[in-house]
């Protein structure tokens, strides 16, 4: 096992009551194979999910004001996922710091993405307890902060046309049209254009190895357009040459 203030340095946190650090790193496999009652980290596992969850949501709230309920919860999704959760505990270190049941440990439990990330939540936990809910915070904030500024960098729209289609119904009953204006290229290698209108104007072109690829990144280049004209609206909201929907 690691030294628990080898991690708590990766932390940047150091705790009062080292006990809690302790039961964050014990896996449920202890209690298993002693066959007897002994505390292990689920409890506090389930106390750090629901911190972790608290704090990513005002985060991103705060942070993409012109994301509808949709969007943020599936930006929300992306960094708390268990796949996303473990390589923050690989991170840190902390399958070396596990305390785990010899069976676990001979099977490989250090390395089993679901104990680090059960073990990340359950240290998060253990950081409420011992100093509240700002010191919890704060440490989230510091672990996430990559990911945070990663998602405002790229999309995270898994559906474009569901997403689009969304925002312009918040306003309109009419639903965007989506038109083929080129097929380019050899059979085997077409490349499609396609544009997205709405009430008969252009919103934006995309293109595609197939229609369907070219409807989506038409349909993305429209949000990104439909994003940064709310964002270069003024005090009057009249940066926009005509009104546009509103985010939901």
């Amino acid at each position: 096992m690691a030294e628990p203030e080898d991690l708590q340095h990766r932390l940047g946190y150091a705790f009062r009551d080292p006990a809690l650090l302790h039961l964050a790193l014990t896996h449920p496999s202890v209690a298993h194979e002693q066959g007897a009652p002994l505390q292990h980290n689920q409890r506090l596992e389930f106390l750090g999910d629901a911190v972790l969850q608290v704090v990513l949501t005002r985060a991103l709230y705060d942070r993409f004001a012109d994301f509808g309920e949709g969007p943020l919860t599936k930006a929300r999704a992306k960094l708390v996922n268990r796949r996303a959760l473990a390589v923050h505990g690989r991170a840190l270190g902390l399958g070396a710091c596990l305390i785990l049941s010899r069976g676990e440990e001979l099977h490989g439990g250090r390395d089993r993405p679901s104990a680090i990330a059960d073990a990340f939540e359950a240290v998060l936990g253990a950081i409420f307890l011992d100093a509240g809910f700002e010191a919890a915070r704060a440490v989230i904030l510091r672990q996430f902060e990559p990911a945070l500024a990663g998602l405002h960098a790229r999309p995270i729209i898994d559906n474009p046309k569901g997403e689009l289609q969304e925002w312009l119904q918040a306003g309109s009953a009419e639903a965007p049209e989506y038109r083929v204006v080129s097929a380019t290229g050899p059979e085997h290698d077409r490349v499609f254009e396609c544009t997205v209108h709405h009430h008969g104007a252009e919103l934006a072109r995309g293109s595609g190895k197939s229609k369907k690829d070219a409807e989506s990144a038409a349909a993305l280049a429209a949000l990104r357009k439909l994003r940064e004209q709310i964002q270069g609206e003024g005090p009057e909201g009249s940066a926009a040459t005509e009104p546009m929907p509103k985010a939901e």
